[in-house]
């Protein structure tokens, strides 16, 4: 039995590479102008075209990079088929592109309905929900005031247009590719009804789901502001449990491919569950949701990274008052004040 985390690939593909990790596999990498600067993407070779999973951002240089790709690696075949495992801007941000030079869209209803609505949903000012969601947060005034004029993040800017079409996944639902049979399970938490494949032979695509070394970032948002992510996610990862084996290769969004999938899966409930019992003692004094982030991130919180941070501190609060641990008052401020019980 595995003791933890192997690697069977010390190195990702180059720009524009592609390496093979299994007979009809490549594992690709497109790059994302953030500090996570790339999402891995797979080509699975079905004879006269390709099944890709997820697409990278929508951008020049992706594109740029597809076509290097398409005309190299993918020797100059169509992609016939798009899987996309969640609607997150870096996994989704071409599907349009290629669907409009003829591919299918594969993807589970939530999320190709979150996707295509979030494109067409374009913002110039913060919405009142979303003011009152981050002042309920613990945002000062000032911070405030300074946001209320901004414009806030629209997927329109990174996402090509979805046309209407697509074909669901269903947990359960069995589809070939790569002359292999894959599995569809769903998973949630990171986001909802996200799809991994798994193979008869041993393979797992995993997106975001299945990360090795790094947490999928767990958030609740002001679209469902009284969401408890984090418990889906537990739920999920435990529900994996009797399907993963140490031998599988498991094909993540980030980083590298792995094995010891049940040890990475006990590794992620026992990482949370350690960062609510740190946070359950940090509410022995009254803090706002901004103020809890010491306890669950163990480091500083940079700018560029609050707006994750805080979202994901809002998502293990609303998991203590769901466990009935802790309970929550509003301060003339109007934000929210948790108080462990």
């Amino acid at each position: 039995m595995t003791a933890g985390i192997l690697h069977p690939y010390d190195a990702p593909p180059a720009e524009g590479g592609a390496t093979e990790v299994a007979p009809g596999i490549l594992w690709l990498r497109l790059p994302l102008p953030m500090v996570l600067d790339h999402v891995n993407i797979y080509a699975l070779d079905d004879g006269d075209g390709w099944t890709i999973i997820d697409t990278g951002l929508s951008s020049r240089r992706s594109r740029a990079v597809w076509e290097a790709l398409l005309s190299g690696p993918l020797s100059g075949k169509p992609v016939t088929r798009v899987i996309l495992t969640h609607h997150h801007p870096d996994h989704v941000g071409l599907a349009g592109w290629f669907q409009s030079k003829g591919a299918e869209l594969l993807a589970t209803r939530t999320a190709w309905l979150y996707a295509r609505m979030l494109t067409l949903d374009v913002q110039e000012v913060p919405t009142p929900e979303a003011l009152k969601f981050l002042r309920r947060a613990g945002l000062s005034d000032a911070d405030l005031a300074k946001r209320a004029v901004e414009r806030p993040f629209n997927f329109a800017d990174i996402v090509d247009p979805m046309p209407q079409g697509f074909t669901r996944l269903t947990e359960g639902t069995r589809l070939q590719a790569a002359g292999r049979t894959w599995t569809i399970r769903i998973g949630h938490g990171h986001a909802p009804d996200h799809a991994t494949l798994w193979s008869d032979d041993g393979i797992v695509l995993g997106g975001d789901q299945l990360l090795p070394g790094i947490s999928a970032n767990i958030g609740v948002y002001a679209t469902e502001p009284e969401a408890d992510p984090l418990t889906d996610w537990l739920d999920s990862c435990r529900a994996f449990m009797p399907h993963a084996r140490d031998d599988q290769l498991i094909l993540p969004g980030h980083k590298l491919p792995f094995t010891g999938l049940p040890f990475r899966l006990g590794q992620m409930i026992e990482n949370h569950e350690n960062a609510l019992i740190r946070l359950l003692d940090h509410l022995s004094t009254p803090r706002t949701s901004a103020q809890c982030f010491p306890p669950l991130f163990l480091r500083q919180i940079g700018p560029a990274e609050f707006p994750l941070a805080l979202v994901e501190a809002i998502a293990h609060l609303n998991c203590l008052l769901r466990r009935g641990l802790v309970s929550r008052s509003l301060t003339p401020a109007g934000a929210f004040s948790w108080e462990r019980l």
